[in-house]
């Protein structure tokens, strides 16, 4: 009995996803459940499973084909057993079964993105030597094994007239490559345009002294750690502060709807994740109404997600608010873009020691820059500077958020 492998039902919004990569070629047996193929849509990578026992008879769409939901991909042939190998030695044949379900195995452990460089090289993932957490390839570590491996040799060419050679590419000729974007990567390139053509954007920046935030997190982080599971950072700290400021300058958690502004009275705060497929942005939801404990360890779930390729369009949509930080790859200064169609965006920055005046004195202090970037249509530059100012009391005077105040 055969059974198609169709497209999953994509997500809400989603019309078409492009096919990424199949993980299983004709003749191969699958079990059911186990993923079969990637599909990549403008907002998420998903897996489709094999529905059945059996063997991959026939592909019907190729890698790189953009596919609507419903579509047939493929047909197994469930029940059926992939044809067996020409008989070998005993060791040999042993030996080679061993490695290729070693290799299989691995493959499903890859992410979207160490898969698809992988199998566009035709590479053998347990010859790879893997440095990730359990034992997982990293990109990186493709990308090191590749730079090893020894150049093909050249083909034979065959003899020409002189007249017709064509003399040899000088030394350091300077090579180009032309690649595709991914389709997130082309939908965060058209919301980054959208945002800049429709919106009135402006930035404003002040610096923050992170003392007292350092002081607590060093004084409960053990007691924190044991009881929540996940140690304390420093982004639940500016969701909280980000919330007190919200609360008082309504109009920057609102957004705007052809003529009207919509004023949101729930808090669903956006952190900005960076992967090696873009950026993304998932939603920390009610965030007023979460704990310290809970905001990192849902940010710490949405990071490990969004790493592997695994967020749901459900962890992606919404949101009132945004929280991006640059700091984590150095930068000292930015001005971040607004998610749109939210109104502001805020932008935190490296952590860096200077000298800075306290009551009369000089001392060398914490600082970070942090901007908002925000909609001019809707915010005024008093409400966005104040904004600004709240985070910085509250991150200065954490007591604050604690006691309400």
């Amino acid at each position: 009995m055969t059974t198609e492998i169709k497209v999953p039902q994509l997500p809400e919004s989603v019309t078409d996803a492009t096919l990424v990569a199949w993980h299983k070629r004709p003749g191969d047996a699958v079990k059911r459940d186990e993923n079969l193929a990637a599909l990549e849509t403008d907002k998420v990578v998903l897996e489709v499973p094999a529905p059945a026992d059996g063997v991959l008879r026939e592909l019907k769409v190729e890698s790189g084909a953009v596919v609507r939901s419903g579509q047939v991909l493929a047909v197994i042939e469930a029940g059926a057993q992939a044809a067996a190998a020409p008989k070998a030695a005993p060791a040999a044949a042993e030996a080679k079964s061993e490695a290729r379900a070693e290799g299989e195995a691995s493959k499903d452990k890859l992410s979207p993105s160490v898969r698809r460089l992988v199998e566009e090289n035709r590479l053998d993932p347990g010859a790879i030597p893997a440095s990730g957490r359990d034992g997982r390839l990293t990109k990186s570590d493709v990308v090191g094994f590749l730079g090893k491996q020894p150049a093909p040799a050249p083909a034979p060419a065959a003899v020409k007239p002189a007249a017709a050679a064509k003399p040899a590419l000088p030394a350091g000729a300077r090579a180009e490559q032309r690649v595709p974007m991914t389709r997130l990567r082309q939908r965060i390139a058209q919301r980054m345009v959208e945002a800049q053509s429709t919106q009135a954007l402006l930035t404003s920046f002040n610096e923050v002294d992170l003392t007292a935030v350092n002081e607590l997190r060093a004084r409960y982080k053990d007691r924190f750690e044991k009881e929540n599971g996940v140690k304390l950072g420093f982004m639940s700290f500016f969701v909280k502060a980000s919330i007190e400021a919200l609360k008082k300058f309504p109009v920057v958690n609102a957004s705007v709807d052809g003529s009207d502004i919509i004023y949101h009275e729930f808090y669903d705060i956006g952190v900005a994740v960076s992967t090696d497929r873009g950026l993304v942005v998932p939603v920390v939801r009610d965030a007023d109404m979460k704990g310290f404990g809970a905001i990192e360890k849902e940010i710490g779930e949405y990071a490990k997600k969004a790493r592997s390729g695994s967020l749901a369009i459900e962890d992606l949509t919404g949101g009132t608010f945004t929280i991006t930080n640059g700091g984590v790859f150095g930068s000292l200064m930015s001005t971040p873009i607004v998610n749109a169609p939210q109104s502001a965006i805020l932008g935190m920055h490296k952590i860096q020691e200077r000298p800075m005046v306290v009551g009369g004195e000089i001392r060398i202090r914490p600082m970070m820059y942090i901007a908002i970037t925000y909609d001019h249509r809707i915010i005024d530059g008093r409400e966005a500077v104040q904004f600004l100012v709240t985070v910085k009391e509250c991150l200065e005077d954490p007591g604050r958020m604690l006691l309400g105040i």
